[in-house]
């Protein structure tokens, strides 16, 4: 059997060499990418097993009908007061938001709202955490679309830092579950908390897409 030459055997050997790395280092980078995957409409990380758009879409306009009710949006206005009543007004009391959400010097929300409701009719409801989302940190639902809104929601600069995880979580909240316990005379949200989180579930399961935009 003819030996190949010492110089033709080093070159294989360097040239192996190169391709094992080649192939390494085009492995690495395949992985980080798919670590990184996101859904095009969030900032929020999904497996692309489970996405449907149509689905998840269709789930945040449910979504978005009780996020739009009187029982939510009061607490997510637009400006640092928030806003009182079935009909969105202004608060009587024009309270401010706060740097922490939970009002300024001595008109404090706890003056009123106490950790559970007050009896009677029309009376604070209560809550041990009752305040508006902070100042750094406004969580707008007033005035947004179904579209604005859902883009907002998971986006962790936008949305109180929540992951995938925190988002599931948040709908078992205990602010989240006083829109069901509104006290006497103030509606309900439009459906009960139970379809609620399984809207809520199924929009972020399938991707978390937002609904087309308005036109």
């Amino acid at each position: 059997m003819k030996k190949q030459p010492k110089k033709l055997i080093s070159f294989n050997i360097r040239a192996a060499t190169a391709l094992t790395f080649i192939i390494f280092i085009t492995a690495v980078i395949a992985s980080a990418f798919r670590k990184k995957e996101y859904d095009p409409t969030s900032a929020v990380r999904f497996d692309k097993i489970n996405r449907d758009s149509v689905e998840s879409a269709k789930a945040f306009l449910k979504v978005y009908s009780v996020l739009m009710s009187p029982r939510c949006m009061n607490c997510h206005p637009a400006g640092d007061v928030p806003l009182q009543g079935d009909d969105s007004h202004l608060h009587t009391m024009a309270p401010k938001r706060g740097i922490d959400g939970k009002g300024v010097y001595a008109m404090k929300c706890s003056n009123c709202h106490q950790p559970a409701n007050t009896p009677g009719l029309h009376t604070p409801p209560g809550n041990p955490n009752w305040h508006l989302p902070p100042a750094d940190m406004k969580m707008v639902f007033e005035g947004k679309s179904a579209h604005e809104l859902a883009k907002q929601l998971v986006d962790p600069k936008l949305n109180g830092h929540k992951d995938k995880k925190k988002l599931i979580e948040h709908a078992h909240d205990g602010l989240v579950l006083a829109g069901w316990n509104p006290g006497d005379g103030r509606t309900l949200p439009p459906m009960s908390h139970k379809e609620f989180n399984k809207a809520w579930l199924t929009w972020l399961e399938k991707g978390a897409y937002a609904p087309p935009k308005a036109h």
